[in-house]
C-alpha cells in the first residue's frame, strides 16, 4: 500500500568534533614550555605517554597493529617512533607519522596535532582501497566469561553476527539466533564459550537484550559541507497571490538559513564507476526477488562502515512490508548515527537536491512511515515536521503525510498513495 522509494579529525558527537583551530590549541598546550624541534620531539613524547594509554590498536598501511611503546631518541629527522606489534608477535619501530589509530580516539587527536606541527596532512595517505578491511581480532583476555558483556553488532547472519568489542576495533564473531540483530544496535550477551578458528575468535553466548545507543558506537560524525544559504523567498510555494500553504508558513517566516550537504560513507564503491555500487547491485537483487542476497550486500558494507546510512535505509526497505517492528530500528540506527552530526540545536536544511544528504532523509522517512504504521501517530508527527524543516522543498511528499497524521488516521485508514 505505501512504499519508500574533515576538519582535521572529528569525536563523537558534535561537540567533540575537532577543527583546526582545536588542534592549533592542542600544540600550543604541549609546546607551552618547548623551545626549537628537539625540546618539541621530547614534549610531544611526554604528552603521548602521559595521556595515552598503552598498548593501543592501530593501523599501519590499513593492516592492524598494536603500538606498544612511543620513544624518542634525539633524531629530530626520525622524529618520534611507535613500537609496533604484529598479528605474529613481532616488534617494529615504525615512525609514529605512518601510524593511524581509530578516528575517535585521543591518540587520533594527538597525533593529529604531531603531524600539523611537522607540517603534513592530517593522516597518512590510506592504503590502497579493499571491500574488507583488515580487522583486529579479539584476544582471550579482551571478554569476561563471567559477566554480561556488550558488543556492537556490525552485520548479521543467520546464525552468527559479526560484532565489535565497544571502545576497540577487536571484532569477534557471534554464534547465535542472530537474524533478530540489527545492525548498529549494543546487544548484550552472556557468554558461554570462546574459541578461535581458522585463525578467527568466535563467541557462544545467549543474548540478554539489545539496544539503540549510538554514542556507543564510537563513531566519527559525518561531515556537514556548507553550501551556503536557503532562502525560502527563491522557493516555489504556489501560484503567484496565492497564501502559502499552511504546512509552510512557519518556515517560510523563519526567513533564510544556512544549508549544508551530508557526507555521504560507501564502502566498496568503484572511484572509476560511479554508478557501480554495493547500493545498487543489492537493489537489483532485491528488484530480482533475491531479499538475502540483497541484504548479504548491505551487511557487508555495514561491517566495513556503520556510517553507510543508506545501507541501513535499504535494509529497513527490504523489510519494511512484512516486519515493521524491525524495519523501524534500521531506519533509526541510520537516523540516529546522522544525528550525531546536527547535534540538538541544529537549524539548518538538508535539501534533497544535494545528492548525499538523501540516505540521511530515507532513513527519516522508513522511520516515519514505521512509527506511524505501528501506531506511534505522536512521534511520526513530529518526525514528519523535523523533515519539512530540513527539506522544506518536500521532494518525499510529506506535507501529504503528514496531513493524514494531523488528522489522527491509521496506516490503515490513509488515502495517501
Amino acid at each position: 500500500m505505501h512504499t519508500e522509494e574533515h576538519e582535521l579529525v572529528q569525536g563523537v558527537g558534535r561537540s567533540r568534533r575537532q577543527t583546526s583551530k582545536d588542534i592549533d590549541e592542542i600544540i600550543e598546550r604541549i609546546l607551552v614550555d618547548a623551545h626549537g624541534e628537539d625540546e618539541g620531539m621530547v614534549a610531544f613524547s611526554e604528552w603521548f605517554r602521559g595521556n595515552v594509554r598503552l598498548p593501543q590498536d592501530a593501523f599501519v598501511a590499513g593492516q592492524p597493529i598494536s603500538v606498544r611503546d612511543l620513544d624518542y631518541d634525539g633524531n629530530v629527522l626520525r622524529g618520534l617512533v611507535a613500537t609496533c606489534v604484529t598479528e605474529n608477535s613481532e616488534d617494529h619501530p615504525i615512525g609514529l607519522v605512518d601510524v593511524v589509530f581509530p578516528a575517535s580516539s585521543e591518540a587520533s587527536r594527538y597525533l593529529a596535532a604531531y603531524r600539523k606541527w611537522l607540517g603534513l596532512t592530517a593522516a597518512p595517505a590510506p592504503a590502497a582501497p579493499s571491500r574488507r578491511p583488515r580487522r583486529h581480532k579479539v584476544s582471550p583476555g579482551d571478554i569476561n566469561l563471567d559477566a554480561l558483556v556488550d558488543l556492537v553488532v556490525l552485520s548479521v547472519k543467520e546464525t552468527a553476527a559479526r560484532c565489535r568489542v565497544p571502545g576497540t576495533e577487536r571484532i569477534v564473531t557471534l554464534r547465535c539466533q542472530a537474524w533478530r540483530l540489527i545492525p548498529g544496535t549494543i546487544v548484550t550477551v552472556r557468554p558461554r564459550k570462546q574459541w578461535t578458528y581458522a585463525g578467527h575468535p568466535y563467541l557462544s553466548d545467549e543474548i540478554e537484550g539489545s539496544r539503540v545507543d549510538v554514542e556507543t558506537l564510537d563513531l566519527v560524525p559525518l561531515e556537514l559541507r556548507d553550501e551556503g544559504s536557503w532562502d525560502p523567498s527563491e522557493e516555489y510555494w504556489g501560484e503567484e497571490g496565492e497564501p502559502v500553504p499552511d504546512w509552510a508558513s512557519a518556515i517560510v517566516a523563519r526567513g533564510p538559513r544556512p544549508q549544508f550537504e551530508m557526507e555521504q560513507v560507501l564502502p566498496g564503491q568503484d572511484p572509476n564507476d560511479p554508478d557501480e555500487d554495493p547500493i545498487t547491485r543489492s537493489n537489483d537483487f532485491k528488484d530480482g526477488g533475491d531479499g538475502d542476497e540483497a541484504s548479504r550486500i548491505l551487511m557487508e558494507v555495514l561491517e566495513s562502515d556503520l556510517r553507510c546510512l543508506d545501507a541501513h535505509a535499504h535494509l529497513g526497505n527490504i523489510v519494511f512490508e512484512h516486519r515493521p517492528q524491525q524495519a523501524v530500528t534500521h531506519y533509526e540506527i541510520g537516523k540516529a548515527i546522522g544525528q550525531l552530526s546536527l547535534g540538538d540545536d541544529f537549524d539548518g536544511v538538508l535539501p534533497w537536491g544535494f545528492i548525499d544528504n538523501r540516505p540521511f532523509l530515507r532513513c527519516l522517512h522508513g522511520y516515519g512511515l514505521c512509527r506511524w504504521r505501528l501506531g506511534d501517530l505522536s512521534k511520526a508527527e513530529q518526525l514528519f515536521e523535523q523533515m519539512l524543516w530540513l527539506n522544506p522543498s518536500d521532494n518525499q511528499e510529506i506535507r501529504f503525510i503528514l496531513d493524514e497524521v494531523n488528522k489522527g488516521l491509521s496506516w490503515d485508514e490513509s488515502t495517501v498513495p
